[in-house]
């Protein structure tokens, strides 16, 4: 497991972590000890203050192939639980990292990958990738985060990916709505350094705020979602990032919080 780093094609500060999940054998399957590590570098990076933007990724060629069958063949109903608790950890820590979390969506991203990818944010993906959730085939039901899967694609859609198990390309996964955007194989850099500029140039109370909006409408009843929207609209005018926005659009001018990565 690598630790969170900066890569130097994005920025030279601390405000963008680029995280690598690092499992098994060249489909990147994750264990009980890849998920937890994971799970507390994503804990440790939600604490950096300065950070505005997190990258989620494999290794070069690939995201996550799923989790380890080789472990839980062993196991028993108790150990299926705390196994399936802590995939269930790690999507909620992605969640909790109060800044938007990109996944790199290459290769294989399958069953408990395909799960991580669903709590990130947003997902790029190339056209070549693999998305599925095929664990009804040895014997199980997709869980957990896959409950986000009709948000994000519809009911009709859900059922064909979980009821048949089957692998669909990046480019299929695009147009059912489950990755954000398509590149060819060799653009996904650009593209993950494209998504992290436009956040870059945003407010960063301003995206975080969005983030706390996002995942808190995905629970709540319309008028919840209202009303928090207006207290978070109105608490954001306590800092001084609206006045400064605002009067920049005035002024035909960037704020002073825009950076891009040239910049930096």
């Amino acid at each position: 497991m690598n630790s969170p780093s900066r890569n130097p094609s994005f920025a030279a500060d601390e405000q963008i972590a680029i995280v690598t999940v690092c499992g098994r054998t060249k489909l990147n399957v994750i264990d009980s000890s890849a998920i937890a590590e994971t799970t507390r570098t994503l804990h440790d990076v939600a604490r950096e203050p300065t950070l505005r933007v997190v990258v989620l990724r494999g290794p070069e060629n690939t995201f996550i192939g799923g989790a380890d069958i080789n472990e839980m063949a062993g196991l028993t109903p108790d150990g299926a639980r705390d196994f399936i608790t802590k995939l269930h950890d790690l999507c909620l820590a992605i969640v909790a990292v109060p800044v938007p979390v990109i996944a790199r969506g290459v290769g294989y991203c399958l069953g408990g990958g395909m799960e991580v990818a669903m709590a990130c944010d947003l997902r790029l993906t190339t056209r070549s990738a693999s998305w599925g959730m095929p664990e009804v085939r040895v014997g199980l039901p997709s869980v957990i985060q896959a409950a986000l899967l009709p948000r994000l694609v519809g009911w009709g859609q859900t059922a064909r990916l979980l009821y048949r198990g089957n692998i669909i390309d990046g480019t299929e996964a695009h147009r059912i709505g489950l990755a954000d955007e398509l590149t060819d194989d060799d653009s996904i850099d650009r593209a993950v350094a494209g998504a992290v500029d436009d956040i870059l140039v945003c407010g960063p109370e301003a995206i975080r705020a969005q983030k706390r909006l996002l995942w808190a409408w995905a629970d709540l009843p319309l008028e919840e979602r209202y009303q928090i929207s207006i207290d978070e609209f109105s608490r954001s005018f306590a800092s001084s990032e609206p006045a400064e926005g605002l009067n920049a659009f005035l002024e035909k001018r960037p704020p002073r919080y825009a950076q891009r990565r040239s910049e930096g």
